[in-house]
């Protein structure tokens, strides 16, 4: 995983969801003993998950999909509205895109599965925090396979990438859509960061195999 990291020296607050207690405790310890990473919290469903971001006010929530009672999906369509400022990363043992894009639609900004190494999970949590969203590549590429690029992109980021496959330079798109080229830069940064893309060729490429050209 590629992209800036949360600022130096600054603590990530997280808060750990999943009905699973060995998981939740596991992942939560894990978390716990890594630098710049503080578990604030652990919750096993997501009314509980609610009710506890609500008072220890986390960074980012580790949540997963499928649980008793409130699911991770509602649950997150919750805190994105109660907390606007918290991350939400769905990280779970689904990888189905149903789920996939029925989290994105509710806000949450990765998709991770649970086999992740404790180095990399935390990691994750730091770019989540920084704003780089995160997904597994199994993940994209069920979604690249099945489901459209408007799941994963803003509206915005969908109008640059639709320019990036048209050959437009950054200038041009800056120009076309009344943007400095500094932040045409940065919605190129992302979406290939949320498309788990190397570079302008692959952009092109998904979005002519996803019809958007």
């Amino acid at each position: 995983m590629n992209g800036p990291v949360a600022q130096e020296g600054a603590t990530v607050r997280v808060l750990v969801v999943d009905d699973q207690d060995l998981v939740r405790e596991g992942i939560a310890a894990l978390l716990g003993i890594q630098p710049g990473i503080e578990v604030v919290g652990s919750a096993r469903d997501g009314a509980e998950a609610v009710d506890l971001a609500g008072r220890c006010h986390p960074d980012v929530v580790l949540m997963d999909v499928r649980m008793p009672g409130m699911d991770g999906v509602a649950a997150t369509a919750l805190l994105r509205r109660q907390l606007p400022g918290c991350r939400i990363v769905m990280l779970t043992t689904f990888n189905d895109d149903e789920y996939v894009g029925r989290a994105l639609r509710a806000g949450a900004v990765g998709y991770l599965l649970k086999n992740l190494p404790a180095a990399e999970l935390a990691r994750a949590v730091r770019l989540a925090h920084a704003g780089v969203a995160q997904f597994d590549q199994t993940v994209l590429a069920a979604l690249a396979a099945g489901a459209p690029a408007p799941d994963l992109l803003t509206p915005r980021e969908t109008e640059v990438l639709r320019l990036i496959s048209a050959g437009a330079t950054n200038r041009e798109i800056a120009a076309r859509l009344y943007l400095s080229e500094g932040t045409v830069k940065n919605h190129i940064s992302r979406v290939l960061s949320r498309l788990g893309l190397r570079d302008r060729t692959q952009a092109a490429l998904y979005a002519r195999d996803n019809g958007l050209i």
